[in-house]
């Protein structure tokens, strides 16, 4: 049987993971009874809430071309999103070529670049295909000419810029090489991947090697590094040795269990060969990026270069009064052991401990990546206090400061455009390029320092009225912009501890916009709403009527009606504090506080603050 690794790269929402579904079924993986959820590849419970893949998952499936060859091909379903790109990066070395995937419409994202740009200065070979073609706001020819100029703006080679070209529906479970097909099946995709992709170019006689590029932990096996063999073959209970970048053994022990992909599930296997993508139990200190090898192997194989984490937070110890109450993970101890279990096995996340001890600064890709790790654990039963996210700074070879930019591809319709180029000029951000994109929409490309974009989604949605596309894709370290104007409007601060009343809430709705509703627990310094002015405002959210023996004139009291109150979701809370203020996450609740509860640290603090 002959062998084929290729990675399935493409932007959010372009149709990848239904892709895959639809070759699943027709390879004849699953049974035609067997129950299969939509999306099975994204299995984490946060994937399926939020439609996005987070996490690259290997899976494999059997093509039988029915003339008695059979091929088994071992797909890596990738992250869209450009804050997981460090697990992007790395499993394209497990690759021999990639199926580049295009919204028929949308065209060339800016995700796409990313990872295509890894793909082509790997020497991988792609495959364009473009995806939901029945649109009928299709424009294919227009698109694949924006694929072809994105190759060559990649410096791709003669041989990447001959792809073949595909035209599909995911969902409707088709590709063609004629763009106006509107029906059939995947057996021309198939048929491209066994004569377009190379099978993998390896040693079976060399001594075994085997680079580590994710991490997974199992209660019973312990730690599970999976990886492409490169050379040799692994057999069960094998003497191995682990080796880092440098050469270095980091530990040794024996292959105890090997583990090869069949659809969906890890299946045990007795021995692998070079070629075959695996998972492997037995070492409990190798990690991602180590060269796992027969004991007689010195030399480790190359690790691609992971680009480096550009926003940080620090995750704190919850201190707020109500500390304890939803969450059973609150030391931190706790947290410290589940962070730096995160950092093993997510190499783009960087983790280091305060002097307080009581708190660690976690630095990674952007906010998302951050949201969903501050997600997980709550999920996980932890309780937690998170600052506004900060940029990292660098120096320049002249020992001038610089920071992190970002290219930002917005689509908006032609009437916002004007709101949105004078918001982005607020952030300091550049105009690069700005054309119709067809239907109304224009297309505005700017180059944007990251720390001008922590905040400004919500208010993008807003002055877009919500038909706004923004995509933001991490460029270049460049000097440093300057002052950046903050969040204009203060806040409206709980005065003291107890539960909130329609009757004082009533009058605040006239100072500005509230974040909590009748009936909940409040403590004092905890935020409750956003002034309508600039400066924060103390106010007693909790005084109830005073209950008198005397009659309203008019025979009946005044009822009270709220405006439902504004709810954050964990993002939008992040994005919106600012640096004195934190999040407080529990399983159960989203709270926005000031750092300082107490009136008189905050005036302290703030004092500091002006006189340095």
């Amino acid at each position: 049987m002959s062998l084929r690794n290729v990675a399935i790269i493409a932007h959010v929402d372009h149709g990848k993971t239904t892709l895959v579904d639809q070759l699943f079924r027709q390879s004849g993986t699953f049974r035609d009874n067997q129950r299969v959820e939509e999306r099975a590849m994204d299995s984490n419970d946060l994937e399926k809430e939020r439609g996005i893949t987070i996490l690259a998952k290997p899976t494999s499936i059997e093509w039988d071309d029915h003339k008695g060859h059979k091929t088994r091909i071992n797909i890596v379903d990738t992250p869209g999103h450009a804050d997981f790109g460090g697990e992007v990066e790395r499993i394209l070395s497990m690759v021999d070529g990639v199926i580049l995937l295009v919204d028929s419409a949308e065209g060339a994202m800016p995700q796409t670049k990313f990872v295509t740009g890894k793909a082509l200065a790997l020497g991988l070979r792609p495959i364009v295909v473009v995806n939901k073609v029945d649109r009928s706001d299709a424009r294919i020819q227009e698109v694949l000419d924006e694929v072809f100029d994105l190759f060559v703006s990649l410096e791709a080679t003669d041989e990447q810029l001959d792809f073949p070209v595909l035209y599909a529906s995911g969902r409707n479970g088709y590709a063609s090489t004629d763009a106006d097909a509107r029906e059939g099946t995947l057996t021309p995709m198939f048929e491209t991947i066994v004569n377009h992709i190379p099978a993998p170019s390896v040693d079976v006689d060399a001594p075994f090697t085997f680079l580590v590029t994710l991490l997974d932990r199992d209660n019973f096996l312990g730690r599970i590094l999976t990886g492409r063999v490169n050379s040799g073959t692994v057999k069960l209970n094998q003497p191995i040795h682990a080796l880092d970048n440098d050469g270095k053994v980091v530990e040794t022990g024996r292959a105890s269990k090997i583990m090869a992909f069949r659809g969906l599930d890890r299946v045990p296997v007795d021995e692998a060969k070079a070629g075959d993508i695996i998972s492997m139990a037995g070492l409990t200190v190798a990690t991602v990026s180590n060269t796992i090898a027969d004991t007689s192997v010195s030399e480790p194989l190359h690790a691609q270069p992971i680009d480096p984490p550009t926003l940080s937070m620090r995750f704190a110890v919850n201190d707020s009064p109500m500390a304890g109450r939803e969450g059973s993970k609150v030391t931190s101890r706790m947290i410290r052991d589940r962070l730096f279990r995160e950092a093993e096995s997510n190499v783009a996340i960087k983790v280091t401990e305060a002097a307080d001890r009581d708190s660690y600064e976690v630095a990674g890709r952007g906010e998302l990546q951050l949201g969903v790790l501050i997600e997980t654990m709550r999920r996980e039963g932890f309780e937690l206090g998170i600052s506004r996210p900060r940029v990292l700074f660098g120096e320049d070879e002249t020992g001038a400061r610089t920071e992190p930019y970002e290219t930002v591809i917005i689509d908006v319709d032609e009437e916002y455009s004007g709101t949105v180029v004078e918001k982005m000029n607020i952030r300091k951000a550049e105009m690069t390029d700005m054309r119709p994109s067809g239907g109304g929409k224009t297309r505005i490309t700017f180059s944007a320092p990251s720390r001008g974009m922590i905040g400004y989604h919500g208010e993008f949605l807003s002055d877009t009225r919500g038909t706004g596309i923004m995509n933001r894709l991490f460029e270049k370290y460049g000097p440093h912009k300057g002052n950046i104007e903050g969040r204009k409007n203060g806040v409206l601060i709980s005065n003291g501890a107890g539960e909130a009343n329609s009757y004082a809430l009533g009058p605040l709705e006239d100072r500005g916009i509230l974040f909590v509703g009748h009936g909940e627990a409040l403590y004092e310094g905890m935020v409750i709403g956003e002034n309508a002015k600039t400066d924060d405002l103390e106010v007693n959210p909790m005084k109830a009527k005073q209950l008198t023996n005397f009659r309203a004139s008019g025979g009946k009291d005044d009822a009270i009606r709220l405006t439902p109150p504004r709810k954050m979701t964990l993002e939008q809370a992040i994005a919106y504090i600012d640096d004195d203020e934190m999040v407080e996450v529990t399983p159960k609740s989203i709270r926005l506080r000031k750092r300082h509860l107490d009136p008189h640290e905050r005036k302290k603090a703030s004092r500091a603050k002006i006189a340095a």
